[in-house]
C-alpha cells in the first residue's frame, strides 16, 4: 500500500462518518503547489462554498499556493464564503491529510473567520 492509497482509505473512513451524520463539511486538498477548500451539503451532492490558492484575488496575496500563509488566507476566505452562504458550523474534512502544517494553518484561520467545528 503506497501513500496515496493509505491516504485515501483514512478518507474515506472518516466520509463514512460524516455522511452517516447527514454533516456540513470543509473538505481539505493539498497538492504540492496549492490548496483548495469547499464547503459540502450534508448530501454530498453540492457544493455551497469553496475557495483555492488558484483564484486571481489570492495569487494577489500570496504568489506561492504552497505555504502556510496561503493557506491561511484561504481559510479565513472560505470562512467568510460559508458565513456569506448562512453556514455557521461544519465538520472538518482532512481527506485523510495529518492534521500538520498547511491543512492545521487553514482550520485555524476558518476557525478565526468564524466558523465552528
Amino acid at each position: 500500500m503506497n501513500k496515496k492509497e493509505s491516504r485515501l482509505r483514512r478518507a474515506r473512513k472518516t466520509r463514512a462518518k460524516l455522511a452517516e451524520l447527514k454533516a456540513v463539511r470543509l473538505t481539505v486538498f493539498r497538492s504540492n503547489a496549492h490548496i483548495y477548500a469547499q464547503i459540502i451539503s450534508g448530501c454530498g451532492c453540492k457544493v455551497l462554498a469553496s475557495a483555492s490558492t488558484v483564484e486571481a484575488a489570492v495569487r494577489a496575496q500570496t504568489p506561492n499556493g504552497g505555504n502556510k500563509a496561503a493557506a491561511a488566507v484561504v481559510g479565513k476566505l472560505i470562512a467568510e464564503r460559508a458565513k456569506a452562504a448562512g453556514i455557521e458550523t461544519v465538520a472538518f474534512d482532512r481527506a485523510g491529510f495529518l492534521y500538520h502544517g498547511r491543512v492545521k494553518t487553514l482550520a485555524d484561520a476558518a476557525r478565526e473567520g468564524g466558523l465552528k467545528f
